[in-house]
């Protein structure tokens, strides 16, 4: 029986089975079957994926030179173009239409020789946190097929979790990589913006997206980071200079105790699960008894975070989906006699979106109005100045910053599809990331007596993802599995 514990295992595996890439394969082609259930996948690439397994381990009977991520098996979310594929955004305004070119991260991932099994479910256009909003059904947590995964990456997030995947690629706008990897139980890693290149990454709010990995072993994390990052000359945005990670290198153990700085009205807020609340206390006092020099710094913006994101991303998103009109993109209704232009855009644009996508473009197409932009959206971009300032103090003097990732573990479906404010609400934590550029890790160290995951946010500053990967991997390492419950 194949078993998939890391790329590093896989590799030696491959050494000593000839067809190795295409016994994982089949696996994993076996898993997503057994798994149908839990909705993580809207397609899997089989016959493809197979083709590409055999011709690999070809490639290794001749004696080529493997590349990085050599018949290592991912899925990427339903947001990420590949080439000659359907990618929809788990949208029917997309339904049907075929990708003319690959993502800068799928090239990459393609040029070291990785296996794409097939794309993942997603909340519509990346906008939600529960994968209950996709127009293809919710994907479900295979921890409790009852309970959410989280969003808006929520089958990628799966399709890790459950075992149907090595690893996967998810978008995190406003923490949809790092939420649904606290309420599956796995790693998710947001890098700092502009690390992974987003052309090709259908936009939902460019100031804010990036594309991000989920996975079981940061080793894994810091291999594929380091294959899919870089300069990109089809993205501005993306950094001129490609960060030093290099694969396993950087993590090591023997490193100085980190100065740990976290934000006492974050654990303090009355939205955190108290038992999530008392884990993360005992934590802290677990880290300072090993020698981290941990302290509360004052953070007054807490309440102001979760408004000017959406204020921001509504406002992006009401730019960036303006193109789907039926007319240069997007689903085009049957017109009727008489129909107006205006007429005709609406029945292609309320056939074409979900309801929590109409509402999010109503809401960022309101606080750009002329008379509201100063009141609403040039005030959203004042606080992201202030959090940003924020920021550049605490990483004067610390190396790492800890929060919560969510205010609880994974909710019933349909629990709090009535309430969307409760949901936006949800994000208070993860958001920070976004609006300040800085890299966030979600670490799955704790269970909550409930029988659900939940973990540990832990950032640091702006092109210290190096740092963040090896700091994961201590952490992991010591503390996964601690009961800190008493």
């Amino acid at each position: 029986m194949f078993s998939f514990k890391s790329i590093e295992t896989y590799h030696q595996y491959l050494a000593t089975h000839p067809d190795g890439c295409t016994i994982a394969v089949k696996y994993y082609l076996e898993r997503i079957e057994e798994n149908k259930h839990l909705n993580a996948y809207l397609e899997v690439f089989a016959e493809e994926a197979l083709t590409r397994a055999a011709q690999l381990d070809s490639q290794r009977a001749a004696g080529k030179p493997i590349g990085k991520l050599h018949g290592v098996v991912i899925s990427i979310k339903d947001v990420i173009a590949y080439k000659g594929h359907k990618v929809s955004a788990s949208s029917r305004m997309l339904e049907g239409y075929t990708s003319l070119y690959n993502a800068t991260a799928v090239e990459r991932l393609l040029a070291e020789e990785a296996i794409i099994i097939g794309r993942n479910n997603c909340d519509e256009f990346a906008m939600g946190s529960t994968n209950e909003n996709s127009a293809y059904g919710p994907t479900r947590n295979a921890l409790d097929p009852d309970r959410v995964p989280g969003g808006s990456s929520g089958g990628s997030a799966v399709a890790v979790q459950a075992d149907l995947c090595m690893l996967s690629l998810g978008s995190d706008t406003g923490g949809s990589v790092r939420q649904p990897a606290d309420f599956c139980g796995i790693i998710g890693l947001k890098p700092t913006y502009g690390t992974i290149s987003r052309y090709g990454l259908l936009a939902y709010a460019s100031s804010f997206d990036q594309i991000g990995v989920f996975g079981k072993i940061i080793a894994d994390l810091a291999m594929v980071l380091a294959v899919i990052s870089g300069p990109d000359e089809y993205d501005s945005t993306a950094l001129s200079n490609k960060q030093e990670i290099n694969d396993l290198s950087i993590l090591s153990s023997n490193t100085p105790p980190p100065r740990v700085a976290y934000f006492r009205e974050a654990i303090e807020h009355p939205s955190l699960d108290p038992e999530i609340r008392y884990t993360l206390l005992q934590f802290i006092d677990t880290l300072q008894q090993d020698g981290a020099v941990v302290t509360e710094v004052p953070f007054d913006y807490l309440d102001f975070i979760v408004p000017a994101y959406y204020v921001l991303t509504t406002a992006e998103a009401s730019s960036n989906l303006s193109r789907y009109d039926g007319v240069k993109f997007g689903h085009r209704g049957a017109a009727q006699p008489g129909d107006t232009l205006d007429a005709f855009y609406k029945k292609n644009r309320t056939e074409g979106f979900g309801k929590e996508v109409q509402r999010r473009i109503l809401l960022g197409t309101f606080v750009l109005s002329a008379g509201h932009y100063d009141a609403y959206f040039t005030k959203a971009q004042q606080v992201r100045q202030l959090l940003v300032e924020k920021t550049t103090q605490v990483f004067q003097d610390f190396d790492a910053l800890i929060m919560p990732t969510v205010p609880a573990t994974a909710f019933r479906l349909g629990e709090k599809s009535d309430d969307p404010i409760a949901l936006y609400l949800a994000d208070i934590y993860t958001v920070f990331a976004n609006l300040t550029g800085i890299p966030g890790i979600s670490l799955p160290l704790f269970k909550h007596s409930n029988g659900m995951p939940f973990g540990l946010q832990v950032m640091t500053d702006r092109y210290q993802d190096p740092y963040l990967l090896q700091l994961s991997f201590n952490w992991l390492s010591r503390y996964q599995g601690v009961n800190l419950q008493g």
